[in-house]
């Protein structure tokens, strides 16, 4: 049965201090509604029992990012696209910036909250664990004033959880202490985003290399899915803390995972499937923590860098800084299969002026070095027009021509994937594309650039 609006009331105060007092003369009459992405579905569902709605969405009080030198405070009314496009969230809290791109679709991540998704208390959501794992704290406010606890303990059991009728989320506090822990954030679901997950992890930790092997520091190691509230995996963590990974202590961490968490059947999947993924993910954990599964010294050590630095490595395998900033922004990665899907995901995903970006870091076919490019591109690109340099003076002398011909009709160079071809090829190809519309040649140049960077990511990871 569908609600009647007729029988709901909303309003909209427009300031935080008019909200808390609302909500402070009639403690538990009034609901807070933000983004309203989960609100509306109980709406449309016709099985929204409170009649009586606050609006504070886009208070400017609690929309901001603020970065301070210890920890950076994400207002509770910050949207997921908020979260998933802020340099510094991406560069130093990956996990949470990965969480909010999967949560939803574009329009769910302009509309949903972080602190909707906190106070929604679903054992699902995926956001929650990141929080877990980077140990945040929360202030909340009333016409009390503020008050500050941690996350950890926030849920108290299925939809409860310590926040008291009269009081708001306003900020998320993410401590700035996690330079040099290694991250891995997955999500077990029918797809990666506008599904909700059958079961999510996010999990960090540091590594020490000692003359026994690598032992494992600060575990950190948080799921989604796997009881009544989102769950931190305390004896998980005891059991391998300080331990050199080896087979042995990931089977018990499998084991102890198991016996830890406490899954249900539901319409999304069995508590045995649950149980048996859980055991698998903090495998796969510390096994990337380790360095196994055939994971390259340049993909490991890529994988601790600093964000920053972590994009500027990368970034001569593509050129677009936005797809070097999201690769680094998803790491870690497992191995080279998981680097070369996620960049096929991230640079499809790109805008027009990104792919742009990366197409002007190229030289010319007929060229092998671009003013302003790096060492590695240089070298890349001599040897991917190996073959264009051994050509004859007519054949170059028609790609100079053709190149002029292209920029003259599409306003950037021609891009393609020279690897293996000769000079007389790419003219050829150069010659059917500019038959080409400026749609359908954008694309195709877009595939170019794909192939590119995959092959420049091998050449990389061999580095």
């Amino acid at each position: 049965m569908r609600s009647d609006p007729w029988d709901y009331e909303l309003i909209a105060p427009g300031n935080l201090r008019s909200v808390v007092e609302l909500l402070a003369r009639s403690p538990g009459e009034w609901l807070p509604i933000a983004g309203g992405t989960d609100i509306m579905v109980q709406y449309a569902a016709g099985k929204l029992p409170s009649r009586k709605l606050v609006s504070v969405w886009n208070l400017p009080e609690l929309r901001s990012i603020d970065v301070l030198p210890d920890e950076i405070r994400v207002g509770a009314g910050s949207t997921y696209a908020d979260i998933r496009e802020h340099k510094e969230i991406a560069h130093e809290f990956s996990m949470l910036a990965r969480a909010a791109a999967w949560t939803g679709g574009i329009a769910n991540q302009n509309r949903g909250t972080i602190g909707g998704n906190i106070v929604n208390a679903s054992p699902a959501a995926d956001s929650l664990p990141a929080l877990l794992a980077y140990d945040v704290e929360l202030i909340l406010v009333s016409v009390r004033g503020e008050r500050r606890l941690p996350y950890a303990g926030f849920h108290t059991g299925y939809k409860k959880m310590r926040l008291a009728p009269d009081e708001l989320i306003q900020t998320i506090c993410l401590p700035r202490k996690f330079s040099g822990y290694v991250c891995h954030a997955r999500k077990v679901g029918s797809r990666n985003a506008q599904a909700i997950s059958k079961i999510c992890i996010a999990a960090l930790g540091r590594v020490a290399v000692t003359e026994e092997g690598k032992t494992i520091e600060d575990p950190r190691i948080a799921l989604g899915s796997v009881a009544s509230v989102p769950f931190r995996l305390g004896e998980t963590e005891r059991t391998v803390n300080g331990k050199i990974i080896d087979e042995s202590i990931v089977r018990l961490a499998r084991n102890t995972v198991i016996a830890e968490i406490k899954p249900i059947d539901d319409i999304r999947s069995t508590a045995k499937y649950r149980s048996a993924v859980a055991g698998n993910l903090v495998a796969e954990f510390l096994n990337l923590l380790a360095g196994a599964n055939g994971v390259s010294d340049v993909l490991v050590r890529w994988n601790h860098a600093p964000g920053d630095t972590a994009a500027a490595q990368i970034l001569p395998c593509c050129g677009s800084k936005q797809w070097a900033y999201e690769m680094a922004a998803r790491r870690p990665f497992k191995d080279e299969a998981a680097l070369m899907a996620v960049s096929d995901d991230t640079w499809r995903n790109l805008n027009e002026a990104d792919w742009i970006e990366a197409f002007d870091s190229h030289p010319r076919i007929g060229e092998t070095k671009r003013q302003g490019g790096t060492h590695s591109s240089d070298a890349w690109s001599r040897q991917e027009q190996e073959k264009v340099t051994e050509t004859g003076n007519a054949v170059k002398i028609a790609l100079a021509e053709g190149n002029r011909a292209y920029e003259e009709k599409f306003g950037r160079i021609f891009i393609v994937c020279a690897t293996g071809k000769s000079a007389p090829e790419i003219l050829e190809i150069l010659q059917r594309r500019l038959g080409n519309d400026a749609a359908t040649e954008l694309h195709e140049a877009a595939e170019q650039q794909r192939q590119i960077t995959q092959l420049r990511l091998k050449k990389w990871l061999r580095v």
